[in-house]
C-alpha cells in the first residue's frame, strides 16, 4: 500500500501515476472533496485567474471608454463574482475527484494524516503503508505583527470570503502575490496601498519590473517599509509603518497579508527539515527516511504548480523503479496583471541581450496609443548564440515563456530560429527577436 498525504497537484498526480501502473494507492485529503486540487484550485492560481479575468475586462473597457469607443465602463457585482467563482471551483474539484478515482486511487476525505518516521496515522489510528508520499502543501506566511489577528485582516486563503469589496486596502508583501492582488483590487475600484519591506519585485528583470510598475500606476507602493502594527477595535482601521525612520499611519478598512508561503509540515515528525520547515529531499524526492518521499510546496520554493506536478511524477517514477532526477533549471514563471508577464532567466553574467516593445496584435492593438503593448527580451551567449533567458509581456506572455524554457533546456541557439516562421498576427516578439539576434551574429561573424 502506498499512502499519499495531500490531494494537491503533487500528491494527486503522483497517485494517478502509481495507480495507473497497478499499485495500490490511498490518497488522504484533509479538506474534504472541496480540498482536492490543493492551493492552486482553491486559494492560488484558479481564483486569482478568475478575479483577474474580471479585472482585465474592466481594464479593457476603460481603455475603450477613454478612446471614446465605449460610453461607459462595466459595473462589478463583487458578491456575484465570488459566488459564481466558487461554483466553477466546485465543478473543477468534481472533475479532479472523478479523474483520480477512475485511475484506481482510493480517496479518503476529511481526515487528517500525519507521519512519524515511516508510520502513518489517520486521525489517531495507525494505518498500513509500505511507501509514503508527503504532499501536504504550504500555507500563507503570516509575519508577527501586532494586530494581525484583527477582524478585517486577511490572507490569500481567507480573502475570498471577504464578501464586500473593500474601499481602502493595504497589502503587505513585495512579490508576485502582492502585485497580482494589487492589480485586481485596483481594477475593481479599491484604493490600494502596497507595503514592501525591501524593493518591490526586486528579483525581476529591470525591463519587466518597469512594465509591472506602469501597470500598477494607480497603486501606491511603499518600499523599504516595516509594518509596525495594525490598529482597529474590533475592525481594522489603520496600519502603522516605518520607512527610513519615519512613522506613518495609513487608514484602511482591509489588510491583505500577501507575504509569500511556508511549507505545511508540522504534522510530519522524524523527517529532516530545513529552517522554514521544508522537508529536505534529494533529486529523486526521497526524504531522510527510506521509503518516505515528499513533493510539492512542502519541500519549499519555488511554490509553483507545474513544479509540484513534476516533483510528483519524479517521486512516482522513482517508486516504480524508473528513477529520474529533478532539475530546477529553466523553470518558467509568470505574473498576471493587465497582461501576462512571463520570464525564465538562467544567468545575466556574460550574456548579450536584446529588448523591444511587444508587437501590436490580438489583445494589444488598442494599447498602442498608451505605449503598453508589452515587451520581448532575450539573453544569449554572444559567441555561440545559446539562449540563456527571456522575458515576454503581453496577452500570451506566459505561454511563450513555457515553450522558450523548454527550448533553453535543450540548449537552443538563436541560430536555430533562422528558419522559424511565426504566426501572424501575434503579440509574440520573442521568436522574431531571436531571428534578429541570429542575423546580427551572422553579420558579425562575416565582417572583416
Amino acid at each position: 500500500m502506498i499512502v499519499v498525504l495531500g490531494g494537491g497537484p503533487a500528491g494527486r498526480i503522483a497517485s494517478i501515476r502509481l495507480a495507473s501502473a497497478g499499485k495500490e494507492v490511498r490518497l488522504i485529503e484533509r479538506g474534504g472533496l472541496g480540498g482536492i486540487g490543493g492551493q492552486c484550485l482553491h486559494f492560488g492560481c484558479m481564483p486569482v485567474c478568475a478575479m483577474n479575468d474580471v479585472a482585465r475586462q474592466i481594464h479593457e473597457a476603460n481603455v475603450f471608454r477613454n478612446l471614446g469607443i465605449f460610453d461607459a465602463g462595466p459595473h462589478l457585482d463583487f458578491a456575484a463574482m465570488l459566488r459564481e467563482m466558487r461554483v466553477i471551483q466546485g465543478k473543477i474539484a468534481a472533475v479532479l475527484d472523478s479523474e483520480t478515482r477512475n485511475a484506481g486511487v482510493e480517496m479518503i476525505y476529511g481526515k487528517t494524516g500525519r507521519v512519524e518516521g515511516k508510520t502513518v496515522f489517520l486521525n489517531d489510528e495507525k494505518i498500513p503503508a509500505d511507501t509514503i508520499i508527503v504532499a501536504t502543501g504550504s500555507r500563507p506566511n503570516i509575519p508577527e505583527i501586532e494586530g494581525v489577528d484583527r477582524k478585517g485582516v486577511f490572507s490569500p486563503h481567507t480573502i475570498f470570503g471577504i464578501g464586500k469589496l473593500p474601499e481602502h486596502m493595504v497589502i503587505i508583501g513585495g512579490g508576485i502575490m502582492a502585485a497580482e492582488f494589487a492589480s485586481i483590487f485596483s481594477a475593481f475600484g479599491t484604493d490600494v496601498t502596497v507595503l514592501s519591506r525591501s524593493i518591490f519585485l526586486k528579483s525581476f528583470d529591470r525591463h519587466l519590473r518597469a512594465l509591472a510598475l506602469k501597470d500598477l500606476a494607480d497603486v501606491k507602493i511603499h518600499e523599504n517599509t516595516t509594518v509596525h502594527g495594525i490598529e482597529g477595535d474590533p475592525n481594522v482601521s489603520a496600519v502603522l509603518t516605518i520607512t527610513s525612520g519615519m512613522t506613518e499611519t495609513l487608514d484602511c478598512d482591509t489588510v491583505l497579508v500577501a507575504a509569500g508561503l511556508i511549507p505545511r509540515s508540522e504534522m510530519l515528525i522524524g523527517l529532516k527539515k530545513g529552517p522554514s520547515g521544508e522537508i529536505i529531499v534529494n533529486d529523486h524526492m526521497q526524504t531522510s527516511v527510506p521509503g518516505v518521499y515528499a513533493c510539492g510546496d512542502v519541500v519549499g520554493p519555488p511554490y509553483l504548480t507545474p513544479v509540484a506536478r513534476h516533483q510528483g511524477i519524479i517521486a512516482a517514477d522513482t517508486i516504480l523503479g524508473n528513477p529520474r532526477a529533478m532539475d530546477y533549471r529553466f523553470i518558467p514563471q509568470s505574473m498576471n496583471l493587465s497582461q501576462e508577464l512571463g520570464f525564465c532567466i538562467t544567468e545575466h553574467e556574460g550574456t548579450a541581450s536584446l529588448a523591444i516593445p511587444g508587437p501590436a496584435g490580438p489583445g494589444s492593438f488598442w494599447s498602442v496609443p498608451s505605449g503598453r503593448t508589452g515587451l520581448a527580451k532575450i539573453f544569449f551567449e554572444p559567441e555561440s548564440g545559446e539562449v540563456r533567458g527571456m522575458c515576454a509581456s503581453g496577452p500570451g506572455g506566459g505561454l511563450i515563456t513555457g515553450y522558450m524554457a523548454f527550448l533553453m533546456r535543450h540548449h537552443f541557439s538563436v541560430r536555430d530560429f533562422e528558419d522559424f516562421i511565426e504566426v501572424h498576427p501575434s503579440t509574440d516578439g520573442v521568436y522574431w527577436l531571436a531571428k534578429y539576434a541570429a542575423e546580427h551574429l551572422a553579420k558579425r561573424k562575416n565582417s572583416p
